[in-house]
């Protein structure tokens, strides 16, 4: 096959790929009517697209200090990270990170939820002890990167398990109080879990600390995920009283 075909076949495949920009209007149509679907109350449960209220309502400004943990579990492996921060968004030498990527084995991805909790807890304690804070009861951001329905800040129950994960006894509990109770039976830390969150919050949360602009958090990967904010009328289903907040989402 000379050297011409292969470059016309590999075109013509190629070709396949090109949207057009009626294709690309199309698109936007399907999406738009997909998002308002999930926002909407009486057709979130059908949506194609989930669009799921998170209770965070507001974006750092920069100007944080303390020390933080952040627990963020979305696949076979989950990370461990401290966080301190200084005061000013500005100055490199305010931001301090340190972290460790854990594993997550197959038969715990696969086995009970106490398992897999149990395994977090361990850890995080050893994570803790590592950096000299298993002394300390440091508030905790837990990036659940799962399919949540929340009821609050720190509360948020399973909805369904994906990217291969399968344990039993999670669906419909709050991953909080799972989280929360594998530490109690440890007895050898303490934290604070002061918010519960998927990924592309975190990434909005993250990113806009270092720039008060940023809007939108977005994770492309095995799922795209999205996470922005609308003015809570968007949201139909949530009560009259929180008319004139911001409400944020993920789906």
């Amino acid at each position: 096959m000379s050297q011409f075909n292969i470059s016309k076949e590999i075109t013509e495949v190629c070709s396949q790929l090109i949207l057009s920009r009626n294709h690309l209007e199309l698109i936007m149509k399907n999406l738009n009517h997909e998002l308002n679907q999930g926002l909407g109350k009486d057709t979130n449960n059908e949506a194609s697209i989930k669009c799921f209220p998170t209770y965070v309502r507001d974006l750092p400004n920069g100007k944080e200090i303390g020390k933080f943990l952040a627990l963020d579990l979305g696949g076979t492996n989950f990370r461990v990270l401290l966080i301190e921060l200084g005061g000013d968004n500005t100055l490199p030498s305010k931001f301090n990170s340190k972290s460790k990527i854990y594993a997550v084995p197959q038969n715990v991805m696969l086995g009970d939820g106490t398992g897999l909790f149990d395994h977090i807890a361990e850890c995080l304690a050893n994570f803790m002890k590592e950096h000299d804070v298993n002394k300390e009861k440091l508030p905790l951001g837990f990036t659940f990167s799962f399919p949540l329905r929340q009821e609050g800040l720190t509360k948020a129950r399973l909805v369904t398990w994906t990217k291969g994960f399968n344990c039993s006894g999670v669906e419909g509990e709050d991953v909080v109080r799972l989280l929360q109770d594998s530490i109690k039976r440890r007895g050898d830390v303490e934290i604070d879990v002061c918010a519960v969150l998927n990924d592309t919050t975190g990434t909005l949360m993250s990113c806009a600390w270092l720039n008060p602009n940023c809007r939108i958090g977005l994770i492309v990967g095995n799922f795209p995920n999205k996470f922005t904010f609308f003015h809570i009328i968007k949201f139909y289903f949530i009560l009259v009283h929180y008319l004139n907040l911001f409400f944020f989402f993920f789906f």
